[in-house]
């Protein structure tokens, strides 16, 4: 159960966006305007919240987060703008705040208009049911195709005190983030109650979601959707620096992060791809992106297959050079890959077994550089085309 956040309160509704009629609506308000970064969707087709939220995200300020499941609100033109805004003005009303500090999130099938009628004939009601210990409803009415609801939560220890960090986040497909500064589906809220500048919290926070949520892949592909938003209510009245909620935001993301693709649609593994031994980050960095999405290597994580030629060959097409002569490979622990040349059956079949976990690793050692980068990804089996081939049926 996710535990409150002073200056926090969230509730949830049933507003008939969702053909199953669970709940399908969520608000986050801050008692008084919190200091407010966020990071969206880099997709150059970016959905009518993404746009809204955009907008009003420099001001720096922000009083509630709304968000719906059920339907994108991508793709949908201006009148997908004037829903989002619709909506939002519907709960600025009710909170007696100005619509420009409510932040619009959708989640869903690409398409299909937003029916802010609906958020706006609960929205009494929404604002009406708020509370400090509801976080979890929050957290349930966000998810889509996600077989469980994700929340993470740290404490900073502070010399004059302790702050608290809570984490919310949906997402299992449509999984391949690439967010940044605005400056399936993943959505990610993160609320403390820590006392920071604007600038500092955005120093945080891009940091955090580049290691942690744009490290991830259960697909490929990367959504219209994606959101990323912090807010600080202050309510703690204890101040922190962007050094000081740094590691906590990270490890924080980095669960979230991890919950995904453990999650992912049919997934059944969840493999981290380290590879180190290149010049610079940034190129262990491209080599871990690769053999991570690659398609091949990916199924073969499925049949639990030590396939490390495919391994090999998908770092060899990543556009970073390597001598593959001098090349090491891992599975689960077990080197398999020695200088290039396989170590022989028998050690490729005590990899295998070890495959059979819920999570491992997959090490490829490129040379003697100091570049090292992890990239986590899922296997890819017939349960995720079972899932994707009739989503929107």
């Amino acid at each position: 159960m996710a535990g409150s956040v002073r200056g926090f309160r969230f509730g949830a509704v049933s507003a008939g966006i969702r053909k199953d009629g669970r709940i399908d609506v969520a608000l986050a308000v801050a008692d008084r305007p919190a200091v407010v970064a966020g990071l969206v969707t880099r997709n150059l087709v970016k959905a009518a919240p993404i746009l809204v939220a955009s907008e009003r995200l420099p001001a720096g300020l922000a009083r509630a987060v709304l968000v719906n499941s059920g339907c994108a609100n991508a793709c949908t033109g201006e009148p997908g703008l004037a829903a989002a805004r619709q909506a939002t003005e519907a709960i600025a009303r009710e909170l007696d705040a100005s619509p420009e500090q409510v932040l619009p999130a959708s989640t869903g099938v690409i398409g299909a208009l937003l029916p802010a009628e609906k958020i706006a004939a609960k929205a009494k009601e929404l604002v009406a049911g708020l509370s400090a210990d509801r976080a979890d409803d929050f957290a349930l009415a966000i998810c889509t195709t996600d077989r469980w609801p994700k929340v993470a939560e740290a404490t900073i220890e502070t010399p004059n005190g302790k702050v608290a960090l809570l984490g919310i986040a949906k997402g299992a497909g449509m999984i391949h983030p690439d967010v940044g500064p605005p400056h399936a589906t993943m959505l990610v809220f993160l609320f403390t109650d820590a006392r920071i500048e604007r600038a500092e919290l955005e120093r945080a926070l891009v940091p955090a979601a580049d290691h942690s949520f744009n490290a991830i892949s259960v697909d490929g592909d990367t959504s219209t959707n994606d959101f990323v938003v912090a807010l600080a209510s202050g309510a703690s009245d204890i101040a922190v620096s962007a050094a000081e909620l740094g590691p906590a935001l990270l490890d924080v993301c980095k669960q979230l992060a991890r919950s995904m693709v453990v999650d992912g649609e049919g997934a059944e593994h969840a493999v981290d791809i380290a590879v180190r031994g290149l010049p610079s980050e940034a190129d262990a960095r491209r080599v871990a992106h690769t053999v991570a999405t690659s398609l091949l290597v990916k199924t073969a994580l499925f049949g639990r297959d030590a396939n490390w030629g495919r391994l090999l060959a998908a770092a060899g097409r990543s556009g970073v050079a390597f001598d593959p002569s001098r090349a090491s490979i891992s599975i689960a622990g077990v080197e398999i890959v020695r200088n290039g040349l396989t170590l022989g059956a028998a050690a490729e079949a005590e990899a295998q077994k070890l495959m059979s976990a819920s999570a491992f690793a997959v090490e490829l050692v490129l040379g003697s550089g100091p570049g090292a980068f992890t990239y986590l990804t899922s296997d890819l089996g017939h349960s995720y085309v079972d899932v994707n081939a009739g989503y929107r049926s």
